[in-house]
């Protein structure tokens, strides 16, 4: 089975909504919670997840925020019949983006790592701010991952990023222990 047979086997939940234009919070709001999970549109109003049990509840919930604001909203459980790669696709493009997105900021983390070493600001402090920092960047991954129903290809890359960072904050803490230990 090709990829192409793949995708067009594939379950899609479909929102279809219309929210009133003002105040414009409220759109605000479907678009920010609609990327949150993860979907992607297909035009305006139009936005679709990988079918699941969580996305479907997650959905049903927007749908009733949606009919509350007031606005209209349908959910449709789907296959595509046509276009279903490029469906597929952007699904793809949408994780990758995110992952890209966090090796850009492990490079940030990184980079910050070692300008403490540059500076050789050795402190507790600085060590309990970077590894609330990675923890930040490590709970990010988590949940684009959960949302990453394909195995997007950028995955690994951010894997490999977040394993960097770890190792150069244990790094960067054994240099802090060391520094605490010889001036005491």
């Amino acid at each position: 089975m090709d990829d192409g047979e793949q995708a067009a086997r594939e379950e899609w939940l479909l929102l279809v909504y219309r929210v009133p234009p003002e105040p414009s919070r409220l759109r605000s709001a479907v678009w920010r919670r609609l990327k949150r999970l993860g979907a992607i549109y297909l035009q305006n109003s139009a936005a679709a997840l990988p079918a699941s049990v969580a996305a479907e509840r997650a959905l049903r919930k927007l749908r009733s925020e949606i009919q509350a604001m007031p606005g209209t909203a349908v959910l449709l459980s789907c296959r595509v019949l046509a276009g279903s790669a490029d469906v597929h696709q952007a699904f793809q493009a949408a994780r990758d983006d995110e992952y890209e997105e966090i090796v850009d900021r492990c490079e940030d983390f990184l980079a910050q790592v070692a300008k403490e070493h540059v500076a050789s600001h050795y402190s507790f402090a600085e060590l309990e701010e970077n590894e609330v920092d990675l923890v930040k960047l490590q709970n990010w991954f988590r949940r684009v991952r959960q949302r990453d129903a394909f195995g997007a290809p950028g995955r690994a890359a951010a894997e490999k990023a977040l394993a960097e960072c770890a190792q150069a904050l244990e790094g960067y803490a054994a240099r802090v222990y060391a520094d605490q230990t010889d001036s005491h």
